[in-house]
């Protein structure tokens, strides 16, 4: 059933009859921390890029052990392919970085399916150093049964991990937002400002665009968070059932 968040509190700043970030969080984390499925729950963070997805899994896995529970927090970052097959495509190819950028398979195979029914609870927290571009062999890490999984990462719903997710929280960010984040946090990275706007526009977000068109993420995901404003983000959806707190971005 839906979880109502309508008679929360709420601060006196404009945004009236609208629950504070704290009690958005902690309510998504009372979800969790709710469910016991006998082995680790395993969390989609999902969202466009520069959804703000690894900012609220971070806010998401922390409540969690607030609650008691052991949480752990990984991102997709860990688990991309070597540079060389990323950008085989070139390196501006929206359809390169769709098909090419994250290693799924592997992401399943050393995390999702050990965490999962009849696994034994052993997982891997990365396979490469994304900065240096190398590979890493760490040894496997044993996961309480009760568990909290967060993984924060682009495309999580596609269909080499379909059916793995415990529950699959979207990042509902509009493109334009998303945009201006993505460009002021990767200026540096890309030379200039400019460089960026171009990467978001011709490879990340073109990506994105597509990777809605084919599965319609935030229809299929089991919560959903509107997060234009990260500071005041909106609880549409929990537990599969609309709140009734918002309309669509």
């Amino acid at each position: 059933m839906a979880e109502m968040i309508n008679n929360e509190p709420t601060r006196n700043d404009g945004r009236r009859g609208r629950p504070t970030r704290d009690q958005v969080i902690g309510r998504i984390a009372d979800h969790f921390a709710a469910r016991r499925p006998g082995h680790p729950l395993r969390v989609a963070v999902d969202g466009i890029t520069a959804a703000g997805k690894t900012t609220l899994a971070r806010a998401l896995a922390a409540a969690v052990a607030d609650r008691g529970r052991p949480a752990v927090h990984l991102s997709m970052d860990g688990f991309h392919h070597p540079r060389a097959h990323r950008h085989r495509q070139g390196r501006d190819s929206a359809t390169g970085y769709y098909q090419d950028a994250y290693d799924f398979p592997a992401f399943a195979r050393s995390v999702l399916v050990p965490l999962g029914p009849g696994g034994d609870h052993r997982y891997r927290s990365r396979i490469i150093d994304l900065a240096s571009d190398q590979a890493i062999d760490e040894p496997p890490v044993t996961a309480p049964a009760d568990a909290v999984l967060v993984v924060d990462g682009s495309f999580l719903q596609r269909h080499e991990l379909a059916g793995l997710w415990d529950e699959v929280v979207f990042a509902d960010t509009s493109f334009p937002v998303a945009r201006q984040r993505g460009t002021r946090r990767d200026t540096k990275l890309f030379g200039s400002s400019a460089q960026a706007e171009h990467a978001f526009d011709n490879r990340y977000h073109a990506a994105c665009r597509r990777y809605l068109a084919e599965v319609d993420p935030a229809t299929h995901a089991t919560i959903v968070v509107g997060n234009d404003d990260v500071e005041h983000p909106v609880l549409r959806r929990i537990g599969g059932e609309h709140t009734g707190t918002g309309g669509t971005s």
